[in-house]
């Protein structure tokens, strides 16, 4: 694939610029805790009452919509940055990377149930290449898009996925603590959310200074 187009690469902003980073963590970190609220009214609804096969496909719609919102929270902001750069695809590959982030993550309480049956050494291999999709499904997804305008956007994937490592870990050491048995729906939903919204802005931020990284990044680095 060519390198990006002198005229693509004129616009696009150089070095460290806070007005840039800030306008992508106000917004991402919006788009994020937005479409967080989708997995949070699907648990609300009651879904935990049905099947595994109903309950496993709305947690799947509801992570795409998740998402679609980041995506398009995302790209109101490289849009700016880069116009040729296309938002359908961005939300379309962004929506379908969070499905499959979902699917993993809740493969240890449905079709992967069975994984704790096998040998340590393949629980352990399995668990292991299972977190690396996780945590790299967005950023990959992303990437396809992002390649076609940006050198070294190959990084993005591991920006991408640092960053989600980070927030994962902020959301499970605040809301581990306050869930407790014997809580009722709204207050796990409510606890959740605050987590959701700690986990979205630690990500943008991040995500925030890996954007403007690699948008500095020299036109002849790796793509």
């Amino acid at each position: 694939m060519p390198a990006p187009s002198s005229n693509i690469r004129s616009r696009i902003a150089v070095g460290w610029d806070a007005a840039t980073w800030w306008r992508w963590v106000s917004r991402v970190t919006l788009g994020e805790a937005a479409g967080f609220l989708f997995p949070v009214l699907v648990v609300l609804s009651g879904a935990d009452d049905l099947a595994t096969g109903p309950w496993l496909a709305a947690l799947l719609l509801a992570g795409a919509a998740e998402g679609a919102v980041l995506g398009w929270a995302q790209s109101s902001v490289l849009a700016t940055l880069i116009p040729e750069l296309s938002r359908t695809d961005w939300i379309l590959r962004t929506a379908m990377a969070a499905a499959v982030a979902w699917g993993i993550g809740l493969g240890p309480s449905t079709w992967a149930a069975g994984v704790v049956d096998l040998p340590v050494v393949a629980v352990v291999v399995l668990a292991v290449s299972a977190g690396v999709v996780l945590l790299c499904s967005i950023g990959l997804a992303q990437w396809t898009v992002l390649r076609r305008h940006v050198p070294a956007a190959v990084r993005w994937i591991a920006w991408t996925a640092g960053a989600w490592m980070v927030a994962l870990g902020v959301f499970t050491a605040v809301t581990t603590p306050l869930w407790q048995p014997g809580q009722g729906a709204v207050t796990v939903s409510l606890i959740g959310v605050l987590g959701g919204l700690l986990m979205a802005a630690t990500m943008a931020a991040v995500t925030g200074v890996g954007l403007l990284r690699l948008l500095a990044a020299p036109a002849s680095a790796v793509r």
